[in-house]
């Protein structure tokens, strides 16, 4: 049972949110004009901050791997690791667009057993951990349901309009959508059927969204149709596909029909 946790993790969570939302407010004009480059907010750094002197402080004894923070080899001894991204859709954060989330990740030899994803604006704090199932604000979800007319699949706005997904126009309803982590906990509530990216990505964008599919009763692996294993030295991963079981197998079927990466 990770009770303690999962605890610790969903009030820090909440925390590093408002603390999002507050820098936000205050330094959007300047994060706006660098919103089409690859930045680095103060609002991530001290999103960064509280989440690992919190959990590091509580859990001494794991490891930590974050997008926002200088890698230490020490995480490899670790029988457990954190894995965060503090603000997963930092272009969404800064252009106003409620699609971004706070990602943490506790993996266990390199398996997913925790994953907590919450965002800040909607306030949607989605939680799971390893054989107690996922839920959404207290309340059980699952990502079983049937697939109702055509088929609903979020997206990265980036890969649409670079046209890797047109030729399933006709075969499924493309959704664009922010955050990784933000798509794979909305698919874990049931809230879309799939999410697909043909981009790389890496360890801390995933990770939480991973343990939230699977105990929700999705599937999610690689493009290769592997699954994932967590805090190894190359933090990248090749893709994501990730469903229902129904959509699983349809949009992996497709997945070779995709336009590569330019």
């Amino acid at each position: 049972m990770l009770e303690l946790e999962l605890s610790v993790v969903k009030e820090v969570v909440r925390r590093a949110g408002e603390a999002i939302v507050r820098i936000g407010e205050e330094h959007y004009a300047e994060a706006a004009r660098e919103a089409d480059r690859n930045i680095v907010t103060k609002a991530d750094l001290e999103a960064d901050r509280l989440l690992k002197e919190t959990l590091l402080k509580a859990f001494p004894q794991y490891g930590w791997l974050s997008e926002e923070t200088l890698d230490d080899a020490t995480r490899f001894n670790c029988r457990r690791v954190w894995i965060v991204d503090p603000i997963d859709g930092t272009r969404e954060f800064v252009m106003k667009i409620p699609e971004f989330a706070v990602s943490v990740a506790l993996v266990e030899e390199g398996r997913g057993i925790l994953g907590v994803i919450y965002n800040p604006v909607t306030e949607e704090l989605f939680e799971a951990s390893a054989g107690q199932g996922a839920k959404l604000n207290g309340r059980r979800v699952f990502c079983d349901h049937r697939v109702q007319g055509k088929l609903k699949v979020e997206v990265s706005r980036s890969d649409i309009e670079k046209g890797r997904f047109a030729a399933f126009d006709s075969q499924m309803k493309l959704c664009p959508c922010g955050s990784i982590a933000y798509k794979l906990a909305r698919l874990a509530a049931g809230q879309t059927d799939s999410t697909l990216s043909v981009t790389p990505k890496n360890e801390w964008d995933i990770a939480a969204g991973v343990v939230l599919v699977a105990e929700a009763g999705g599937t999610v692996t690689d493009l290769s149709g592997s699954p994932y294993q967590f805090n190894r030295a190359d933090t990248l991963v090749n893709g994501v596909v990730a469903g229902s079981q129904e959509s699983y197998a349809v949009v992996m079927g497709l997945v070779d029909g995709v336009s590569e990466p330019t």
